[in-house]
C-alpha cells in the first residue's frame, strides 16, 4: 500500500509595501524629535525688554541709535543677528530697529499658517512700526526680507522715506518657494532634522559667502541657535505649504520709492543680473555692486557695505548725516 503523499505547503506572499501614510509614519518614528528650545527659556534668557507684544505674540526686536528710523529686514533662514556687524555705525545717525521676521530668530512662532504669509509678514511690520510709533521708515531688506520690501513698498509707499534691497529675492519669492507636499508633516519633520544641523548651516554659508573661510564652526551655532526654537516645525510648515490663491501681483514699475540695490558681484545664491534687471524696472533705483563678495554683503564685507549704503540714506534723509567713520 502506497502512503499518501504529504501536502506541499504553498509558498507565502511576500508582505505589501506599507502605505504612504505607514510609512511616514515610521519615517517619523525613525527620525527621532528635532531638538528645538522652549520659547519661555529664550525669552528669559534674552530679557523681557527685547521683546514687543503684538497681538498676543512675542517679536523679538534690537534697537540701537535715535534719529529718523531705519528698519532692517533679515533673510530666510536668517534673523536680527545678520546685521550686528553694521547696526552700531548705522546707530551713529539713525534709530536702527532690526525684527526678528515670523519664524525665524527669537520671535515666538505662531501656530496661524496665515502669519508665514507674505500678508502675515508684512503685518508683523508695519505693527513693529506702529508700536514703536514709527509712520515712516528707511527699510532695507536682504533676500527674503527684501522681497516683503518690495511688497510692502508697492502696497504702503506711505510708509517708506526710501528702501535699500540687499542682494534681494523677487517679490514673489515667498509664494513661489511653496508645494503641495509640505502637507505631509512628516515629511517636514524629516526635513527639519537635517536642516537644523550645524554641519547643514555650515555648507549653507559657505555657499553664501565669497570667502567660504568666513563660514566658521562658530557663526553656524549662532545662526542654528535662532532657528532651533519651540514652534519650528509650525513655522517651517507654514512658510513652505501651499497656499489656496492666487499671489497678490507686485508691478515694479510702479513703485514710487527711491531705491539703492546693492550686490555682492559673486552671489551664488541670487545672481547680480537679477538686481540690474530690477533697478531698471524701478523708476527711482540705483545698481551698486560689490567685488568679491557674495550673498551676505553686511557679513561679509561691512565697511564696504556701509560705504555705499549710509550716503544714500542720508541723501534721502531729512537731516544730514555723517558717512562711515566719521566722528
Amino acid at each position: 500500500m502506497h502512503s499518501a503523499a504529504k501536502p506541499q505547503r504553498r509558498p507565502r506572499a511576500p508582505a505589501p509595501p506599507p502605505t504612504l501614510p505607514a510609512a511616514l509614519a515610521l519615517a517619523w518614528a525613525l527620525s527621532g524629535c528635532v531638538s528645538l528650545r522652549p520659547f519661555a527659556e529664550v525669552r528669559r534668557e534674552q530679557g523681557a525688554e527685547r521683546f514687543l507684544a503684538i497681538a498676543g505674540q512675542q517679536v523679538y526686536i534690537e534697537q540701537q541709535g535715535r534719529g529718523e528710523p531705519v528698519v532692517l529686514l533679515h533673510g530666510f533662514g536668517s534673523s536680527s543677528y545678520c546685521w550686528r556687524r553694521v547696526m552700531p555705525e548705522l546707530a551713529r545717525s539713525f534709530r536702527v530697529v532690526a525684527l526678528d521676521l515670523n519664524g525665524f530668530g527669537y520671535t515666538e512662532r505662531p501656530k496661524d499658517p496665515r502669519s508665514y504669509t507674505r500678508e502675515g509678514q508684512e503685518r508683523l511690520i508695519l505693527s513693529v512700526m506702529d508700536a514703536l510709533g514709527i509712520a515712516r521708515a528707511h527699510l532695507v531688506g536682504h533676500s527674503y526680507g527684501g522681497g516683503l520690501t518690495l511688497f510692502l513698498a508697492a502696497r504702503h509707499p506711505e510708509r517708506l522715506r526710501s528702501m535699500v534691497l540687499v542682494d534681494s529675492s523677487a517679490p514673489t519669492y515667498p509664494d513661489d518657494r511653496r508645494s503641495p507636499l509640505a502637507r505631509v508633516r512628516p515629511l517636514n519633520a524629516l526635513y527639519l532634522r537635517y536642516a537644523l544641523r550645524p554641519e547643514f548651516i555650515q555648507k549653507t554659508l559657505r555657499n553664501s559667502f565669497f570667502d567660504a573661510s568666513l563660514a566658521t564652526p562658530e557663526l553656524a551655532r549662532a545662526y542654528l541657535d535662532r532657528l532651533r526654537v519651540e514652534g519650528e516645525e509650525d513655522a517651517y510648515y507654514g512658510l513652505t505649504v501651499s497656499n489656496r490663491r492666487p499671489p497678490v501681483a507686485v508691478e515694479l514699475g510702479k513703485i514710487d520709492v527711491p531705491a539703492l540695490i546693492v550686490w555682492g558681484s559673486e552671489d551664488r545664491l541670487i545672481q547680480p543680473d537679477d538686481g540690474r534687471r530690477a533697478a531698471r524696472r524701478l523708476p527711482r533705483a540705483t545698481f551698486v555692486a560689490i567685488p568679491n563678495t557674495g550673498h551676505l554683503p553686511m557679513e561679509e564685507r561691512p565697511e564696504e557695505w556701509l560705504g555705499i549704503v549710509l550716503p544714500f540714506l542720508a541723501s534721502q534723509s531729512e537731516a544730514p548725516c555723517p558717512a562711515a567713520g566719521e566722528p
